[in-house]
């Protein structure tokens, strides 16, 4: 049967108003803490609202993230996280079975990080945000939202944190340290997150301990499976940095833009001769994050544009 919220309160909940007909599975989706576990209780009537009403059929179910799957008939169903710890297997079987509860008239609200599974079987996805109704609408429409409201969150998460020079190893004569690795975005602060397409700036220090007659400084960043994305280094791009006197020291900054795809990146940087005689090298030094808020497979974001004709 339907659902109806009526300025429903219950922390983190405050004047939380919806409703949803008969025969219509709900996603519920927000980050933790926004309300979603408490919606879904009070909805199956485990919980009580301090203030405000909910109106719902006689037969009413909750299923938490360690029960066991229920699909037999009734009004309506509150599914928190369930089909988390469950296979494809299962999960395709209980598509089945709740598109055969909706089709008996049956009202679900399906709480899920899983978005293939919202696009799926959802016809409305509610968007919580700090115990409120965000937004709600279609599944791909909100989707497409939440996910850029997640990459800006994770965007602006990386500018929290330290991000520390750990590479997995480090070769060379010494000749010249590589003494600090910096990642910064588009407003020229430090950040472990990347958001696809900003520009954004890798800054290196240098100092030498013996005189180098004419030395490459470099990057070089890799996907986590390991393959060579991007290098490049003040060789390749025609700057000369020597000759350098014993005590020098270098700061260069390396600016383009991170047309990559989002996943996890590393960050390798080096001092070497024109020969390749290496001075230091650190092998996978920082680890980068790149985030975006839409999917696109491999590597590089072309950024292509479909058009008919």
């Amino acid at each position: 049967m339907a659902i109806a919220f009526k300025k429903v309160t219950a922390l983190p909940l405050q004047g939380f108003t919806a409703s949803a007909p008969d025969g219509a599975v709900v996603g519920v989706l927000g980050e933790d803490g926004a309300g979603k576990g408490e919606l879904l209780r009070i909805a199956a009537g485990l919980w009580k609202p301090s203030s405000g009403s909910v109106s719902a059929g006689k037969i009413r179910r909750w299923l938490g993230p360690d029960d066991a799957l229920n699909f037999a008939a009734a009004d309506l169903l509150a599914i928190d996280q369930t089909l988390a710890r469950h296979d494809a297997a299962v999960k395709a079987r209980a598509v089945i079975a709740l598109d055969r509860l909706r089709r008996g008239g049956a009202t679900v609200l399906l709480s899920s990080h899983d978005e293939d599974l919202l696009l799926r079987v959802c016809d409305e996805v509610w968007w919580l945000q700090e115990g409120t109704l965000g937004f709600r609408g279609d599944p791909a429409t909100v989707l497409a939202r939440y996910r850029g409201y997640i990459a800006q969150r994770l965007r602006e998460w990386g500018e929290t944190i330290s991000l520390p020079v750990s590479p997995v190893e480090r070769q060379g004569d010494r000749r010249a340290e590589l003494t600090a690795i910096e990642t910064l975005g588009a407003q020229g602060r430090p950040t472990a997150v990347w958001r696809s397409g900003e520009q954004v700036e890798v800054r290196l220090s240098v100092l030498f301990h013996e005189p180098v007659g004419d030395p490459v400084i470099g990057i070089l960043l890799r996907n986590r499976i390991g393959l060579d994305v991007y290098g490049t280094n003040t060789q390749l791009e025609g700057l000369r940095l020597g000759p350098c006197a014993a005590g020098q020291q270098l700061r260069l900054r390396f600016h383009f833009h991170c047309d990559l795809c989002q996943g996890d990146y590393t960050l390798t940087a080096a001092s070497h001769d024109p020969d390749g005689r290496r001075h230091d090298w650190l092998e996978d030094a920082v680890a980068i994050t790149v985030v975006d808020d839409r999917f696109t497979a491999g590597v590089a974001n072309l950024r292509a544009r479909v058009t008919l004709g």
